[in-house]
């Protein structure tokens, strides 16, 4: 274990439903699901670092009621301050937790892009967000928005661990961002990689492909995905990823090289992969459309 972490409690920690994927590197894994009132917008793993001297959070789930619930499950590992909340991406299954620790002294860290989408799907994430879960799990859900803005790469100091932040080109958003941790060789990819969930598709089908390929040239001893087990090897999250996005670009392009309209494509597009993906039948229609409205001006 690393020398500053002997007052962690860990048999506390597994007991409150988080994991420890690595020598202070914990995980709360969500829900393989759509936001309900049952979740509360439970939905995405949410994590964090702890340091000699502080703690850094990297997503902060759906709603401010699941952020108080990290930030509890926080104070029962460790006394130490939350100096960081970082964002991977703007969706609200990643961010709408900020809420939890906003009047505390983190700063909040997200691509420099960030800020501008978030604000301008404010009023709409909001609205149906509320009518998903219901009032009573979103009461005290707001934006909040980064008060720190990564351009390219910045590093975070814990104490006796660091963090690098790297912004990354648009691919699930044109906002996503990747976190490694220096001390345990963590890689944080938040929804660049879905396992077992379907993923979603909200930037560029193309440039998405392009970051899966420069992330397989990158190493970390083990990754945590915006949805799927606490850990995963770079290879298994990306690799599923990869064969998926891939199906949808040949059979698009071979949909407009016949002719065929958007919807003739949502009814046959990567078809192959319906039964490796959860939630396949409510959002892959959605990414076939997105894919093919990129592609047809090829």
């Amino acid at each position: 274990l690393l020398p500053f972490l002997p007052g962690i409690n860990r048999a506390e920690a597994a007991a409150i439903g988080v994991t420890e994927v690595a020598p202070g590197v914990f995980v709360h894994q969500g829900k393989f699901a759509d936001v309900n009132a049952e979740n509360a917008g439970d939905i995405s793993n949410q994590s964090f670092i702890v340091g000699a001297d502080a703690v850094a959070v990297v997503d902060t789930g759906g709603s401010a009621r699941i952020g108080k619930s990290l930030g509890e499950a926080i104070a029962v590992v460790t006394p130490l301050p939350i100096r960081y909340v970082v964002n991977t991406h703007m969706h609200p299954d990643h961010v709408f937790g900020n809420a939890a620790f906003k009047d505390g002294k983190a700063e909040f860290v997200a691509h420099h892009k960030m800020a501008r989408g978030l604000s301008a799907r404010a009023e709409s994430y909001l609205t149906r967000n509320k009518e998903w879960m219901g009032d009573a799990n979103f009461e005290g859900t707001e934006i909040v928005l980064p008060t720190k803005d990564v351009t390219d790469s910045l590093v975070l100091d814990l104490g006796g661990r660091t963090l690098t932040l790297q912004t990354r080109p648009t691919a699930h958003t044109d906002n996503d961002m990747t976190i490694v941790d220096s001390a345990t060789s963590t890689m944080f990819l938040g929804d660049l990689a879905f396992a077992r969930r379907v993923p979603t598709l909200d930037g560029s089908i193309l440039g998405w492909l392009k970051v899966i390929e420069t992330l397989k040239s990158e190493t970390a001893a083990r990754v945590v995905t915006g949805h799927g087990p606490p850990s995963m090897a770079m290879g298994e999250a990306l690799l599923p990823m990869e064969r998926y996005l891939s199906a949808i670009v040949r059979d698009v392009r071979a949909a407009i090289k016949d002719g065929k309209t958007i919807s003739d494509a949502t009814e046959t597009a990567a078809l192959s992969e319906k039964d490796s993906w959860l939630l396949f039948d409510d959002h892959h229609r959605r990414n076939v459309t997105a894919a093919f409205a990129e592609l047809e001006w090829e």
